[in-house]
């Protein structure tokens, strides 16, 4: 059975002038346009391909790749918005188009937004959906246990922090207290499961939790110890506002990695601050 939207391998059964017709298991055929047939292919070649309706709602076959295929979200760019919708790069010669209905927002030409990759099972059709957030599941569903390692895409900037897609499939909480570098919507990230809340909902980290991504810290803070002469004026009874904004770490974790120094004999606690050791 031929799947819409997404990458079939299918066998060259006809040449024609104007490309190769393909077929599967189930005899379905489908066409590949001349400009697509792969140098030296002939009649019982194997290729992979994706499967798309062109401007006239036929089944056609393309060698590009998409950017991402039905049921994958990606970040796409707006080339052109007309009276009925948006039409996105998203890497084949026919743009993708987002109707007005399916957008969050009103897209404007030249933005980028996150998009879903949609099939319509009864037309056929693909389109996408800047709505994901309809698509993404809302709750862990006890899939995931802390720690946890997961390809993040962030999706959008909010007050706290970042709303980011896990694993194609779920929605998450990137808090801007547990940034120590610029993310910005777009980026594909990976990060740990720093928290499974009691509503269900998912927190995510950049940084490992428990000791191990506490022991990536030590480096950061004897790096601005030396940058500094030897002494910064914060400790344990530093706020977490001005531990934040120096370190881009929580206090937590900032308490924990001095802790660890300090019985390493690296750095001296003080009643004003922390001290390098010769």
């Amino acid at each position: 059975m031929l799947k819409m939207g997404q990458i079939n391998r299918l066998e060259i059964y006809r040449m024609v002038d104007f490309g190769a017709f393909l077929t599967d298991n189930d005899n379905e055929e489908v066409l590949l346009p001349r400009k697509f047939v792969p140098e030296g292919a002939d009649t019982g070649s194997v290729i992979d391909v994706f499967l798309y309706l062109d401007s006239e709602d036929r089944p056609v076959a393309t060698t590009q790749t998409p950017k991402a295929m039905v049921g994958e979200t990606a970040f796409l760019t707006v080339v052109d918005v007309t009276e009925v919708g948006a039409f996105m790069d998203w890497g084949l010669d026919k743009d993708l188009f987002v109707p007005f209905r399916e957008q969050k927002e009103r897209m404007v030409k030249g933005e980028s937004y996150p998009v879903r990759i949609v099939l319509d099972k009864v037309s056929g059709r693909i389109f996408g959906s800047s709505r994901f957030h309809v698509f993404a599941k809302k709750t862990h569903e006890d899939n995931f246990r802390r720690g946890d390692k997961v390809d993040i895409l962030v999706c959008s900037e909010e007050e706290i922090g970042f709303s980011v897609l896990i694993g194609n499939q779920y929605m998450g909480m990137l808090y801007k207290s547990e940034l120590r570098r610029a993310v910005k919507p777009g980026d594909r990230l990976t990060a740990y499961i720093s928290k499974l809340r009691d509503d269900k909902k998912i927190d995510v980290s950049l940084r490992k939790p428990g000791f191990s991504g506490i022991i990536k810290e030590k480096p950061l803070i004897l790096e601005k110890l030396g940058e500094a002469g030897g002494f910064l004026p914060f400790n344990a009874q530093s706020s977490p506002e001005e531990i934040e904004e120096h370190f881009h770490i929580s206090k937590r974790v900032f308490k924990q990695a001095i802790g660890n120094l300090y019985k390493e004999h690296r750095i001296t606690v003080t009643a004003d601050g922390i001290k390098l050791n010769s």
